[in-house]
Order: structure tokens, then sequence, then C-alpha cells
């Protein structure tokens, strides 16, 4: 959707010079409201001609505080200005955008690690330690678990994916064969 892409770029450029220096602790609630802007029972109710964007803002309060997140004076000013300009729907894109410009600030890329078991968390501090030095930066990983990997893990930082899965090797091995 480079449509949306397009759209949400301003907004998380605007929000990241806005936040400054706390751009990092931004972070955490724009990824909550994304969240929330997420469900498309809410977007069908934000798009109601009927509903006020005083009542949307509300209801995303609401529901985010029963999350246990309370939102700071900059998410809610930023809440509002998407709403009162029916961009709601772009949000989860403006909030991968914004995480992007965090990372890149900091110095750090997102790494996402698929397993077919799950990882305790030692295993993941073990397989972090190896994959910064792979990857010469520092990474925020996340899991998520495959069991069609058969075993091992693959890795999948930016556009570079290291795939170290017995399924990935099968398919080697075919290829190969029937070569």
């Amino acid at each position: 959707m480079a449509e949306i892409a397009t759209i949400a770029r301003p907004y998380a450029e605007a929000l990241f010079k806005s936040a400054g220096a706390s751009a990092a602790s931004l972070a955490g609630e724009v990824s909550s409201l994304a969240s929330v802007a997420g469900d498309e029972r809410l977007r069908q109710f934000a798009d109601n001609p009927k509903v006020g964007s005083e009542l949307v803002f509300n209801v995303m309060s609401d529901v985010l505080a029963r999350k246990g997140v309370v939102l700071g004076p900059a998410a809610q000013n930023f809440l509002h200005a998407l709403l009162e300009n029916g961009r709601l729907a772009a949000l989860p894109e403006i909030a991968a955008q914004f995480h992007a410009l965090v990372n890149s600030q900091s110095g750090v890329s997102d790494a996402l690690v698929e397993s077919a078991y799950p990882i305790d968390a030692a295993q993941l501090a073990e397989v972090v330690t190896s994959l910064e030095r792979r990857f010469a930066r520092k990474l925020n990983a996340s899991v998520e678990v495959r069991p069609e990997l058969i075993g091992g893990i693959r890795v999948v930082v930016g556009d570079e994916v290291l795939d170290t899965s017995v399924k990935a090797r099968l398919e080697q091995m075919k290829a190969a064969l029937t070569a």
C-alpha cells in the first residue's frame, strides 16, 4: 500500500522531530496506539460520520487504560491530530515508520527470530549476542515459533535473511539431488 506509506511518512517524521531526544520513550505509546488502531471494529466506529473525533479519542484512551497504557501529552496531541485529519487507518504504518526512525537514530535494527520450538530468555540472549557479531549492529529481537522449520532458526534483519533451519537444508539437498 504505497498510498498509506506516503500518507504516513510526514506524520512519522513530524512526530519524530517533535519528540527529539525522547523519541525512544514515545515509541512504546505509539506502538500501543497502532495496535488499538489496527482493530477493524474501531476503524469502522471511527469512520462513522455520526461519531466525533473526541469520542473516538476517549474510546481509544479507555481501551489503552484497560491495558495499563497511559498516554503522555505528546501521544495525546498526536492522536488528536490524526483523528481530526481522518488518518486513523494510517496509524499502524505511521508507527512502523516512526519505529524505523527511532532505530536508525539509536543504531539498532529489529530482528525476527523464527524458531521451530520456543526459545527461553537465556537461549535468546545467546543467539542475539552471536547475531549482533554476525550483523555488526545492536539488535532488538522478537521470536516467532514456526513448527514448519522442523529445527534450527531463521533470522530476518531488515532485508537480510540467515536461514539455518532444517527445512532450508532439506530444500538445498533436494535442489542438489534434482539438478
